[in-house]
């Protein structure tokens, strides 16, 4: 099976949407398929990868965002009529679902990836009051169900606002790099620190705001209040990245330059005591399982889909300095909380996911016949 993937919202900095496409394209090939991929420049037009082929085409930027975004229909339908592909795998509901019907013209089964979960963004970054944010995010909904073969969400709390609508959109968890991302210390001798020693956090994940990264700030600040010595290393770049330098000046808060060696990163994550995930609409998490991964405990919002991937390797709190700097205290005297963290992630891995994801494609295709 030849599986076309295309997904919008990737950018040279991005995170876990980047990083699900590039492992479900080399599983897919692993287990004996072909992948392709079509996302926004800049970069080379055409390059072979270890996910497949490649395709990177011109996008218009959109200001303040640091994404792009293809807009040309005419040169992506003649870009995909040109790849020829036996799967559609679209990871975008909103500018590129006409591409579902691109595909029921040509006989090939398309599914679609809800990677963000329409009725929090629109309740919380739109001037939309919350009962036609609820009714908008539910008739986008049925309408992407309408055009694609399937609907896959990465967690139960991304699937909710398509059950509710009676559409069957399926669960598929992502996974982690268990090698790249393991602990860079001894689990079984790590000893938190007492009073009086340093505390380690770190923030790993896009600076946006939707991503909440401000409260991770303000935990530092609350947790100095309450005497910790504490320091913050903050991984993630986005265009809240300023404004969070300004306002963490008078804190031990350290801002870290992109890092794009994976194993790099991982090294210097493993080496604090607690994670801070503050993401209220995250509909998997994928940074917070990398971290959980090296062996760290987190704290995450009792809001979307983050307490469904920590579990009880962290602690899910309200989103305030306060709550959150309760659980860092919580984690920090919960015995045996690192190598929890590191068992947790291990229930995830991408080559299941893939797996997943490849029924789903054959299902689609099984009833997807080919035009004559």
């Amino acid at each position: 099976m030849h599986i076309l993937r295309v997904a919008n919202f990737v950018s040279p900095t991005s995170g876990g949407i980047k990083t699900a496409l590039r492992a479900w394209g080399e599983h897919y090939r692993e287990l004996g398929h072909e992948a392709s991929l079509i996302i926004p420049g800049p970069g080379p037009e055409i390059s072979q990868e270890a996910q497949g082929t490649v395709y990177r085409v011109p996008a218009t930027p959109v200001p303040g965002t640091g994404y792009s975004l293809m807009f040309e229909r005419r040169a992506l339908s003649r870009l995909m009529d040109a790849v020829a592909p036996d799967a559609l795998e679209v990871s975008d509901r909103s500018t590129t679902r006409w591409m579902g019907r691109w595909a029921r013209r040509r006989g090939v089964g398309s599914v679609m990836i809800s990677h963000e979960h329409m009725t929090g963004i629109l309740v919380r970054r739109t001037p939309i009051p919350e009962g036609a944010a609820v009714r908008t995010a539910d008739l986008i909904n049925r309408r992407s169900a309408h055009d694609y073969d399937a609907i896959v969400c990465p967690s139960r709390f991304a699937a909710e606002e398509f059950h509710r609508n009676g559409i069957d959109a399926r669960v598929v968890p992502l996974g982690v790099d268990l090698h790249t991302f393991r602990p860079s210390r001894d689990l079984a001798t790590y000893r938190p620190p007492g009073p009086g020693e340093p505390l380690r956090l770190v923030h790993c994940g896009r600076l946006s705001p939707e991503k909440r990264p401000a409260l991770s700030v303000e935990t530092v600040r609350e947790l100095g209040r309450r005497g910790h010595d504490v320091e913050m290393t903050v991984f993630g770049h986005g265009p809240m990245r300023e404004e969070l330098i300004e306002r963490a000046r008078d804190l031990p808060v350290v801002f870290h330059a992109y890092i794009t060696d994976r194993a790099e990163l991982a090294a210097r994550m493993g080496t604090a005591d607690v994670a801070l995930a503050p993401g209220p609409l995250e509909t998997f998490g994928l940074a917070a399982l990398e971290v959980l991964a090296c062996g760290v405990p987190a704290v995450c919002p009792d809001e979307g889909a983050l307490q469904e991937v920590v579990g009880d390797a962290g602690v899910v709190a309200p989103s305030t300095p306060a709550a959150f700097a309760d659980g860092v205290e919580t984690l920090l005297a919960r015995p045996g909380a690192a190598p929890r963290a590191r068992e947790q992630a291990e229930r995830f891995n991408w080559r299941a996911s893939a797996q997943a994801m490849l029924d789903v494609h054959a299902e689609v295709a099984g009833r997807r016949p080919r035009p004559a």
